[in-house]
């Protein structure tokens, strides 16, 4: 008898713009979405919480951003614009991480979100300084389950054991992160039929592609609609059902 095999399916991005959020919401309502991360510095946060109050069923986490944007810990100041200006900034001392993450942690709760699950914009938690702060929010905040790390040798094995040590707990497996920006229907179908046992996070980033996100900056505009629809087709449900794959958000496991 096959092992079960439990499925995550989490948008990131979500308060990013108004056209990110509603393809979020129309991939959960008629595709196999099942969680999304909150960006608390979003331009579309405030449209973000009303489509989350509009839709119980969709599990909400943090997508702690320390790249981009406004800092919420000091909306005076901007976010470092890149990985190697947040290594720089956090070690001159100019910028506190725990303190950031915990203050965009705040803002959630203070509008009514209960977060389930954390991760990080560009995937920051694989610097240890960052990890260090992500695991102390997870204990500080009562926010158990992280994204897994990248597969880094050596350093993702070392910061999930860090992460696990501090009480805090991730999927078996996390998918996803090579597809970014560059898959339709039939890669995800592959990626659900090679399903490891046990519990699988995939990360996939879907939205409508309008006037806010082409004004956005970011990499991802069209990708977003052939996610969306990839998440959203028949045939991606089909393969759910042939490959008994059942799915989950963090409320669940």
């Amino acid at each position: 008898m096959r092992s079960p095999r439990l499925l995550v399916v989490n948008a990131d991005d979500f308060g990013f713009t108004a056209d990110v959020n509603r393809g979020i919401i129309e991939a959960h309502r008629n595709g196999i979405l099942t969680a999304t991360t909150l960006m608390a510095n979003g331009a579309a946060f405030d449209n973000a919480l009303q489509l989350a109050r509009e839709n119980p069923s969709l599990d909400i986490g943090c997508h702690l951003v320390l790249i981009g944007g406004e800092s919420v810990a000091d909306p005076r100041q901007r976010l470092p614009a890149s990985v190697p200006e947040l290594v720089r900034t956090v070690g001159v001392g100019r910028m506190s991480v725990y303190d950031e993450l915990a203050a965009q942690l705040r803002k959630l709760l203070t509008a009514g979100i209960r977060p389930t699950h954390l991760d990080t914009h560009k995937h920051t938690h694989l610097l240890p300084s960052v990890m260090a702060a992500v695991a102390g929010v997870s204990r500080e905040f009562g926010i158990p389950w992280v994204r897994k790390p990248l597969p880094v040798p050596v350093l993702g094995s070392l910061l999930e054991w860090r992460l696990r040590r501090g009480g805090s707990r991730t999927t078996d497996h996390f998918a996803g992160f090579s597809l970014t920006g560059r898959f339709g229907t039939a890669e995800l179908i592959r990626c659900l039929q090679r399903l490891g046992s046990g519990s699988t996070e995939f990360m996939c980033h879907p939205g409508f592609c309008e006037e806010d996100l082409r004004r956005a900056h970011t990499r991802l505009k069209e990708s977003r609609v052939r996610e969306l629809e990839a998440l959203t087709a028949p045939e991606t449900r089909r393969t759910l059902e042939e490959e008994q794959i059942r799915l989950v958000n963090y409320r669940d496991l």
